[in-house]
């Protein structure tokens, strides 16, 4: 799976007690992490997440499923990153969301279907904030839009996903695909978008 956003990381080690085992770093949840003052690595106690998720915590879900399917407890397994993540996700967990969304995108134990990763992506695009799987899921839905996988086809789709991200190469990368008019449509969308997403519900 793609790299987690380090915002994430550093909200989840405010938000819960096990987080300190947790990687601080987005490139580093593929590798055991070393504690300052101790000689040897360390990965998130397994118990300690197992239990909260278990009890219903989202977050714990989300990390536990993230940690079996980057294999932080020994080999890889799959099928457990899936049960938790999926568990995660339908309580309304963005990253989650988006994890799932890229485990259907890459085919990562299961069946390559873009079109599941698709609606995965939408959950995780629709929550407000963008912060960590809500911005991951509206960039990786940008992207289906762009190439047509699991989606048609549609730039200005893909454009306006991208302008709530607000991330520059992707825009440049829709932006070449696009009349002027429909660069137009799709900086509305995103406004729109906006303004109906921003506002206390």
């Amino acid at each position: 799976m793609r790299q987690r956003l380090l915002y994430s990381l550093l909200i989840v080690a405010m938000l819960v007690p096990w987080a300190p085992a947790l990687p601080q770093t987005a490139n580093s949840t593929q590798q055991a992490v070393s504690r300052p003052n101790s000689p040897k690595p360390y990965a998130p106690d397994e118990r300690l997440l197992l239990a909260s998720a278990r009890q219903g915590n989202a977050s714990a879900q989300f990390w536990l499923g993230t940690g079996y399917e980057q294999g932080w407890f020994g080999t890889p397994d799959f099928r457990n990153a899936l049960k938790w993540l999926r568990r995660s996700a339908e309580k309304g967990d963005a990253d989650a969301q988006n994890a799932l969304g890229q485990m259907y995108e890459n085919g990562e134990g299961v069946t390559q279907n873009y079109t599941i990763a698709a609606k995965w992506y939408k959950k995780a695009a629709e929550h407000y904030p963008d912060l960590g799987g809500a911005g991951q899921g509206r960039n990786n839905l940008g992207m289906l839009y762009l190439y047509g996988r699991g989606v048609p086809r549609d730039y200005v789709q893909a454009y306006m996903w991208f302008r709530l991200t607000d991330f520059e190469p992707n825009l440049s990368l829709a932006k070449a695909h696009m009349t002027p008019e429909q660069i137009l449509e799709a900086e509305r969308f995103a406004a729109e978008w906006k303004s109906q997403h921003s506002t206390p519900e």
